[in-house]
């Protein structure tokens, strides 16, 4: 089992995005001195729910900043990005760092952010298998053209080619955020880990995951890639002695941040959307993932493994708003959690 910190960058009221980013940086450095696997980094335009607008620019910065942990976007939002400059920038990062760097991605959302980048709401709804195939083309071949619907371009040499790297990974892994079944078949036809989201309990995972399976047979995926794929499950975790003491550290905190950070997002289009009550969902969240005593946390982490097959975790840590207890909170995830799951 692989367990990573899930960063959002999130500004909480009263604060602003430099607090929130230093936070963000900060929690990555802690997490690898802790001995956690991974860091997973969000991306969002125009919001304080997540103040990152580029997860592979941050993940440059922190590749440099560690040594050893695996750094990932969770995700880069595939349709108001170029997927050859993004395959580009995924290559970058593979090679320098020795292949520390994990390349996520998913289709976002219909919002405002299409109409800035000029991706148009098209883009969104029916161009991202397009997109993705590009992009895996590019990751994993010398050179490349394309006479698609979005992209159309001569035959052009990749470079840097990933494959290229001195470790023993072929290219950048690419992970794919699924939150519906159409895209739980693209990731399994592509043989690619899917990314499920912390909003969704252990039942409707293990679903996805056997749905996955059974996709990636009939496309013909090799047995040991469909047995060996490491799909990643997004989660929280707030650590305290008591479990009403963590409950309690998310409630005062995470409604507020969730009230302005998800009023904040704009349709392209103007379709209405239903927002979630912020305090009920902050409840739903302590209920489904490791928050109370690092015994309850490790159990929850090892029965969600068991009951869904996924063997790794993005669990977000920085629930309280507050440095000080984001880095205690990693801490004890490190030294009072991990130990229970190794």
């Amino acid at each position: 089992m692989h367990v990573g910190s899930f960063v959002l960058a999130a500004q909480f009221p009263g604060q602003g995005p430099g607090e929130a980013l230093h936070r963000a940086v900060r929690s990555a450095e802690v997490a690898e001195q802790s001995g956690l696997d991974a860091v997973w980094l969000a991306e969002h335009h125009f919001v304080p729910y997540g103040t990152c607008p580029s997860a592979v620019t941050l993940a440059a910065l922190l590749l440099g900043r560690t040594r050893r942990i695996r750094v990932g976007t969770a995700v880069s939002v595939l349709p108001t990005a170029h997927p050859v400059a993004l395959g580009e920038q995924a290559a970058l990062l593979h090679l320098t760092s020795g292949g520390r760097f994990t390349l996520g991605v998913g289709r976002g959302g219909p919002w405002v952010d299409l109409e800035v980048f000029g991706a148009g709401l098209e883009a969104y709804e029916h161009g991202f298998p397009e997109s993705l195939d590009l992009l895996l083309r590019w990751l994993g071949e010398p050179s490349v053209a394309a006479s698609g619907k979005r992209y159309a371009f001569r035959e052009v040499p990749v470079v840097p080619r990933p494959t290229e790297a001195l470790t023993d990974a072929p290219g950048p892994e690419v992970v794919l955020a699924c939150t519906s079944p159409a895209s739980v078949r693209l990731a399994a036809e592509r043989g690619l880990p899917m990314l499920l989201g912390m909003h969704v309990g252990d039942e409707e995972k293990a679903e996805m995951v056997a749905l996955w399976r059974r996709c990636a047979r009939a496309a013909g995926r090799p047995a040991e890639e469909i047995a060996g794929a490491a799909h990643v499950s997004a989660g929280v975790c707030q650590l305290a002695d008591r479990r009403t003491d963590a409950v309690e550290t998310l409630l005062k905190a995470m409604p507020g941040w969730l009230r302005q950070g998800l009023d904040a997002h704009v349709t392209v289009d103007g379709r209405a959307r239903a927002m979630r009550d912020p305090y009920a969902y902050t409840e739903l969240l302590c209920g489904l993932h490791p928050v109370g005593t690092p015994r309850l946390a490790a159990d929850r982490l090892a029965a969600t493994s068991e009951r869904t097959g996924i063997s790794r975790f993005a669990l977000l840590v920085e629930g309280s708003g507050d440095l000080a207890a984001t880095e205690e909170n990693l801490r004890r995830l490190g030294a009072e959690v991990l130990p229970h799951l190794r």
